[in-house]
């Protein structure tokens, strides 16, 4: 509770957060003392002279005989608040509030004069889409549910929104329509997200928060930062949930499945999405398996190749000092790191480095005799069908068991192959979360949730 004396309340302030950049000012008119505390970095002087100067008669006047009530219809400002707490002053203040304080009054007053510090929005940068809308998620969460119900326009549309992060106090609001998802994981995903956590900085926060299972590498929560993704995913009857400073919304549950699918889908004819879409699938298959079968039939079972490739691959691999495991596990590290300096690089840095990375270091390894030409053309192939998925996440599980399976490969080829495959197999068939399995549409199978009807592409 506060304190009624004015100095005692700015003391007890100080005396608990004491940073440069908090400005408290003190004004005495009309024989009545106030005081006005806000942060440097996230206000607007226009806001504070609009709402705070020129209506410091009416502030006054709610400390003598205004009840709160009367002051909001007097104040044009749609967020005003009342606050009786030393920790709500705080919450206030880091969220553009300017706090308005009185003496002899243990209550105060809080205006938001919040400064513009976010973006606008924006096309995205990590799921870009030939068709299809241009925007894009902000760190701004009140701009993220208006992209949202700007194209759900239904009274079935429930927004829920929760404070979790003891040092942080995000925002997190969990969407879903109300006649679609299930109300029992709409409870359960509550219960997670009011675990005692101390800071939330970003949704990826939250997905490990809620994301229990341990069963699995593969993300089992998808995010995206297109609003169309996650209209079409609430209207699936799933639940998304938006985190205050992050421009990526989650989307649970998540299969196996969704991965394989773009929001450019339904702005395609059927016929032509589904094609797409096993070419994803085939795409994934030479990823994963590629290079472990490149070195099964090389080194263990050669007598499933044709004789005039068995001659000129042995041809080609005159001089290399490397065994064929060996070779492709050194290709596929190198390139690895190469995606990985791609990524972290600036955008004009990143394109000269995959030109020096793909081209000089692969000639030049190829012509010193380190590797064969045909090892870089299948890690090229692996490489170019793993640039498909955009979900790192997805990406980096795909990676290890990539590597799991060249692992298998290297010590009994095909059967190494084999088992490796058996247990990768029934690793996904066993993961879930909130007893949702993640193969499901798989097993059991739904053509449905494979392959795109017209009636579908028309929603």
């Amino acid at each position: 509770m506060l304190d009624k004396s004015l100095e005692e309340k700015i003391s007890k302030i100080q005396n608990l957060n004491n940073s440069s950049d908090l400005v408290i000012r003190k004004i005495n008119i009309k024989k009545e003392k106030i005081a006005t505390l806000f942060l440097e970095g996230n206000i607007s002087d226009d806001k504070i002279s609009n709402y705070f100067m020129k209506n410091l008669d009416l502030i006054i006047n709610f400390n003598n005989s205004f009840s709160f009530e009367k002051l909001k219809n007097e104040i044009p400002n749609s967020n005003l608040k009342l606050i009786d707490q030393y920790g709500d002053i705080f919450y206030y203040l880091s969220s553009g509030f300017t706090i308005i304080l009185f003496d002899k009054n243990s209550k105060c007053i809080a205006i938001e004069t919040r400064a513009n510090l976010e973006r606008s929005i924006s096309e995205p940068t990590t799921e870009v889409t030939f068709k299809g809308p241009k925007d894009a998620f902000t760190e701004n969460q009140n701009s993220n549910i208006g992209l949202i119900r700007k194209r759900i326009k239904s009274e079935k549309l429930i927004m829920e929104t929760i404070t979790i992060g003891n040092l942080t106090k995000t925002k997190t609001t969990i969407c879903y329509l109300n006649n679609k998802a299930d109300k029992k994981i709409v409870e359960k995903l509550k219960t997670r997200l009011k675990n005692n956590e101390e800071a939330i900085i970003d949704s990826g926060n939250v997905k490990k928060m809620i994301g229990e299972s341990t069963k699995t590498n593969y993300p089992l929560i998808k995010s995206s930062e297109r609003p169309d993704v996650i209209c079409q995913a609430l209207i699936l009857g799933k639940i998304c949930i938006l985190v205050e400073n992050s421009p990526y919304v989650l989307i649970f549950p998540t299969y196996f499945l969704d991965y394989f699918k773009t929001s450019e889908d339904y702005y395609q004819k059927p016929f032509n999405v589904n094609f797409t879409r096993l070419l994803r699938i085939l795409s994934f298959v030479i990823t994963i398996l590629t290079p472990a079968l490149y070195i099964a039939l090389t080194a263990f079972n050669q007598e499933v190749i044709p004789d005039s490739l068995l001659i000129s691959l042995a041809n080609q691999r005159k001089g290399v000092p490397f065994p064929t495991y060996l070779e492709i596990l050194i290709l596929t590290i190198t390139f690895e790191i190469l995606r990985e300096s791609d990524i972290r690089m600036p955008s004009l840095m990143g394109t000269s480095i995959s030109i020096v990375g793909a081209l000089v270091l692969g000639d030049a390894a190829v012509n010193a005799g380190i590797v064969s030409p045909f090892a870089v053309i299948i890690i090229a192939v692996t490489s170019v069908c793993d640039l498909i998925f955009s979900d790192i996440d997805f990406i980096n599980a795909t990676r290890f068991w990539r590597i799991l399976f060249i692992v298998g490969a290297s010590f009994l080829g095909i059967t190494g192959i084999t088992t490796i495959l058996i247990i990768f197999i029934t690793h996904l068939l066993n993961a879930s979360d909130l007893n949702i399995p993640f193969m499901y549409q798989i097993v059991p199978t739904n053509k449905k949730s494979i392959f795109l009807s017209e009636k579908e592409s028309e929603k």
